[in-house]
């Protein structure tokens, strides 16, 4: 299968889990202004609809904010889908938001190609952002490939969360 189709099944996965989410009735504001739900979690949502970034904090979907890949892989691991699809309809909801998406690598490669991996693992999440609505104006997408590690030891467990995208948001 190419990589064509892979994107395009990703993508469609990402609009069906978007397509599945049920809206859920706010019970009572706390002291720092996220509403609270009965028993389910939605995407915070600030009253005057403006880009917060605490509001970040509030969602138990949006705390995750890596993405990790298989070795030698740009291809989105399943369990990653839901978190994807939480993340673009923040997007969504929130048109003056930007995300920058940070590919990176483990140690092992050259370092060209090693950028490259990390490029493409951030397309690859890019992609998954789109296809479940967000805009293309609001992600970028940058790789460190290896040269942002966050952790150093020479182990296949040291290795597995070095090859990861970060998800950062900022407002324009």
């Amino acid at each position: 299968m190419n990589q064509a189709n892979r994107l395009l099944i990703a993508a469609a996965v990402c609009l069906a889990l978007g397509a599945c989410t049920k809206a859920v009735k706010p019970t009572a504001s706390t002291d720092n202004g996220s509403t609270g739900t009965t028993g389910a979690t939605t995407t915070p949502m600030a009253g005057d609809g403006k880009f917060r970034p605490e509001d970040l904090d509030t969602n138990s979907c949006l705390r995750q904010r890596v993405v990790y890949f298989d070795f030698d892989r740009d291809t989105l691991r399943p369990e990653f889908q839901a978190t994807i699809a939480c993340h673009a309809k923040y997007l969504r909801d929130r048109p003056e938001a930007r995300m920058t998406l940070e590919g990176n690598a483990d140690e092992r490669g050259t370092r060209e190609y090693n950028l490259g991996l990390g490029e493409r693992r951030g397309n690859a999440v890019s992609t998954a952002v789109l296809g479940s609505g967000g805009s293309a104006s609001q992600v970028s997408v940058v790789s460190y490939g290896e040269e942002r590690p966050t952790c150093a030891d020479s182990t296949e467990d040291c290795w597995g969360r070095n090859r990861r995208v970060e998800i950062v948001y900022s407002t324009r």
